[in-house]
Formats: structure tokens, sequence, C-alpha cells
């Protein structure tokens, strides 16, 4: 038989590289995943706006992170795959009742935790907006999942906790063969070896239903035990708390509605949405000799903001600053133009007023209105994130879009 497959007494060439490839993997993804996440932290606590070199930095770092994870996850399958066209070499302490036992079930937990650790980190990233895309050939998103916070949290929670146990199971591995090489002075660690190393199994060896069944015991064990203990439960990650904001006057109120921004990072767009925010609409269908038809004014709680997993830093210094500034106002009038409606007027964030004019599209029937636009700023017009010059990090426009349902005042 080719040295490429297995026999009872030996690894193939292809296992073996399978097996030494997935521990290189893990050896560079380990470190490159702690050091991104000591990163952010650092950015995350950071008083001033953020350096631009330390986000590129931790971007640059996630990003290769995510990618090599999805690398393992392939490289897993395809381990899986192979292994189950294959003979298994049997185990030369098949005779030792617990400990051929304990060794299975560590197998069981490394080729279940190989593609659960990096399965779940997908799920987290597809669910979640923004922010360190995985590179090519790998996609942003996967089937089924949307984007949703919630999903997004629990995905993470289910990383974090999965890599325990994947370390766990690593550090056990490495210590049964460090123990047969040295203290039992067999071959369990020479047959994975470059070579042709073989060995022959004893005559009793474990099955696989007792081994897998106590791997799913432990990842339920831990899992179970997380979440008894609330680490599923979702976490705030605003900043600050908002402010409750109503709207007085005017003779449309708005029943229900939407205002969004989206933002360019890294090449993508990242729409997130504002949860407290108030429009004083005074609107005659009728326009005035100018061409008036009346006046807008929209307050914004800015720490109402959610913009996936960059939120904190756009709610933090150098861009939105909402502990200082917990408001944004737009104020303008609302004139007919030759292809519509438009609110023309200032856009204020952090105590800076830039002239802005908004389009959108209105039809009323009877005492309901409704109406959407969108217009785009330049974030630096208000001083916002002057530090990312690169329009590949961070882009200049700033998208800002509202859809809303408005009654008639009695």
């Amino acid at each position: 038989m080719s040295h490429r497959h297995n026999t009872l007494t030996r690894y193939g060439s292809v296992a073996k590289s399978f097996h030494w490839l997935t521990a290189l993997l893990i050896l560079t993804i380990v470190p490159v995943g702690l050091v991104a996440q000591n990163l952010a932290e650092t950015l995350a606590q950071a008083d001033t706006a953020p350096d631009q070199t330390l986000i590129s930095r931790a971007t640059f770092l996630f990003s290769l992170h995510k990618t090599l994870g999805m690398t393992v996850f392939f490289v897993a399958l395809l381990r899986l795959l192979w292994a189950v066209t294959q003979t298994k070499p049997g185990l030369l302490n098949g005779d030792k009742w617990l400990e051929a036992r304990a060794a299975e079930t560590v197998h069981w937990l490394l080729y279940g935790s190989l593609i659960l650790v990096p399965l779940s980190g997908w799920v987290h990233h597809a669910a979640t907006t923004g922010f360190a895309p995985i590179w090519w050939p790998f996609g942003q998103s996967l089937p089924f999942v949307p984007k949703d916070d919630a999903l997004a949290e629990t995905a993470a929670t289910l990383h974090h906790l999965l890599i325990y146990v994947l370390g766990g199971a690593l550090l056990l591995h490495i210590a049964g063969a460090l123990k047969h090489h040295l203290i039992d002075g067999d071959a369990t660690l020479r047959r994975m070896w470059p070579g042709t190393t073989e060995a022959h199994p004893t005559a009793v060896q474990p099955g696989h239903a007792l081994p897998a069944l106590g791997a799913l015991l432990v990842w339920a064990l831990v899992i179970g035990g997380a979440a008894s203990l609330g680490w599923f439960k979702a976490h705030e990650v605003r900043s600050t708390t908002p402010v409750t904001l109503a709207a007085e006057g005017g003779n449309w109120q708005v029943q229900e509605g939407v205002l969004q921004i989206t933002v360019t990072q890294m090449g993508s767009e990242i729409t997130g949405s504002f949860s407290d925010w108030s429009a004083l609409i005074q609107y005659a269908e009728t326009p005035d000799e100018t061409g008036k038809h009346g006046e807008v004014e929209v307050t914004i709680g800015t720490a109402s903001l959610t913009l996936g997993t960059v939120t904190s830093q756009a709610l933090g210094a150098g861009y939105l600053q909402a502990d200082a500034h917990p408001t944004a106002l737009f104020k303008g009038d609302i004139i007919s133009v030759d292809n519509g409606l438009q609110a023309k007027g200032n856009l204020t964030i952090r105590d800076v007023s830039v002239p802005a004019t908004l389009p959108f599209d209105l039809s009323i029937d009877g005492d309901t209105a409704e109406a959407k636009g969108a217009m785009t700023v330049d974030r630096r017009d208000f001083n916002m994130g002057l530090d990312v010059t690169d329009e590949g990090s961070l882009a200049f426009a700033v998208e800002i879009s509202f859809d809303l349902t408005a009654m008639r005042a009695p």
C-alpha cells in the first residue's frame, strides 16, 4: 500500500501532513488573536482619539486571525474526511482502560473543536456589522445567518468557550504524546514523525461510543456552566446612557420610523441606527410664494447609536464624543424643487454646524404621510476621524437616511 495511506501500524504521509499543518496553523493563530485582542482593548480604553497606526495594525491582525481561522476550519474538514476513509492505527496502550478512553475522548474533543471554534467565529463575523474583513477567498457572510447583535454576542461567547475546550484538549494531547515518548518509551509520537515508523497496537482497543459521549459531556458542561453564570446574557455596548427625546408642536407627529447612518470601512458598508430621536414637523401641502412648505427640526440622541462592532469607537473620542455632546440637531426649511422636496438647513454635530440639504420623497394619504430620504456628509467637516486620512480604512463620506410614517395632528 502507498505510504500516503494509513495502516493498522502506522500513519500515512497525508494524515501526518494534515496533523502538522493544523499544529502550525494553531501555533500561528493563537498569538495573532491574543495580540489583536490586546490592541483592541487598548484602543477601547483610550481617552483620546484612537491612533490610526494602532487601528490599522489591529484591523490587519484581526483579519489575519479570522482568515487563518477559516483555513483551520477547511483543513479540519478535509482532515476529517480523509480520516473516515482511512484505516485508523490502533493505540499502543489500548489495554489500559482508563488511559485509552481518555486519549480517545481528547481526540474527539480535538476534531470537534477544530471545526466548532472557527465555525462559531465565522458566525460571529457574519452576524456582526463591520470591522476587519475576512480575506479572499472566504466570504463575509453565511447562509441563514442574519446581521443580528444578539446572535453575534451568543456566537462570540461560544467561540471563547470552545477555545478553552480546544486549549485544554491540546495541552492534554501534547502531555499524552510526551508521556508516551519519555515515560512509556513507545512509538506513539515517532510514528507521527516523517518516515515509515510502525508500531503494533495492543489487541484490546477502546470503542468509539464512550469517548464520543465523554466529549459531548465536556462540551455540555462547559456551555451549560457558562450559561448558568450568565455568560450568554446580552451586554450593553453603549458607553453612555441615551437621553430621552420628545417632539412637541408641529402639525405632523411621527408614529414610527428609522434614522440610520452608513459608513464605509475597509471597503465594506456598515449601517447603524439611532434608537432615540425626535422630529418636529410643520408642513403645509401648498407652498407659499417662495416655495416653502414649512420647517423640520430633528434632534438625535447620539449615544443611542448602534453601529455593529465599531459602536464604541463611533461614540468615543475623535468621533461623536457622545459623553460630551449628547445630542445632534438638524434644522431646516422644507422647500419644493424641480424633482421633489428637500429639507435645507444646518446639521450640527459636536457643536459644529454645517449647511446640509436632505432630499426626500413624500406621499400623503388622508391624514397619514410616509417620507424617506438620504443625504451624504463628509465626516471631516465635523472634525471626526481626522487622524484617519486613508479612505481605504474609513471613507470620508457618511450617508444619513430616514424612513418614517407620520400622522396629521388634530
